[in-house]
């Protein structure tokens, strides 16, 4: 069976959209239980727009999901994964990604359902990470003997942990060259 490919949105129609999960990343941040209702008063439209859009809270959540998704992967993709040096790939990725996280935190959050259209953005976002890290290693940023899949685990982990504290008021490009100075060399003492 062909997947069905839907029509572009007008002009007026998308930015109701963008609105409307601008809104619910918001509002959802600050309350998960937070109603079609809550989204639509925080987006400044009507409740009947919005279910115009979205059939039901689990769709606005769908749609979150992917959208936040997209981001990533379009941050991801603007560091140039495959044709920049690997060090400034892997800077400038960071520094996008944490701009992008600091805004969508709570889609984000979202676990994306298997099979799903953020799973397979998720997915994308993975792939490219580990050929970045692959380049990385190719040149000698990291050790050839390093797990690569354990290094892509530590890195995520240092990028979540940069969005708690006083990291989040943060410049994305300081942060992310504290960053990657910390996943390629740690805490030793310079030899």
């Amino acid at each position: 069976m062909e997947p069905t490919t839907k029509r572009p949105l007008r002009a007026d129609a998308e930015r109701s959209v963008r609105a409307i999960l601008e809104a619910a990343e918001r509002v959802l941040a600050a309350d998960p239980g937070a109603s079609m209702e809550q989204i639509a008063t925080a987006a400044g439209l009507a409740r009947t727009t919005v279910h115009r859009r979205f059939a039901n809270r689990q769709a606005v959540l769908d749609a979150l999901a992917v959208s936040a998704a997209r981001q990533l992967l379009d941050a991801v993709d603007d560091g140039r994964p495959d044709t920049a040096p690997p060090l400034v790939a892997i800077h400038r990725i960071t520094a996008n990604v944490l701009q992008v996280k600091y805004s969508w935190t709570y889609a984000l959050g979202l676990p994306p359902e298997p099979g799903s259209e953020a799973a397979r953005l998720h997915a994308e976002v993975q792939a490219r990470c580990m050929a970045v890290f692959q380049r990385a290693q190719r040149d000698g940023l990291l050790s050839p003997d390093a797990d690569l899949d354990w290094a892509r685990r530590v890195y995520y982990a240092l990028v979540g942990e940069s969005l708690h504290g006083n990291d989040a008021n943060a410049d994305p490009d300081t942060i992310a060259a504290r960053l990657v100075d910390t996943f390629l060399h740690g805490f030793a003492a310079a030899r």
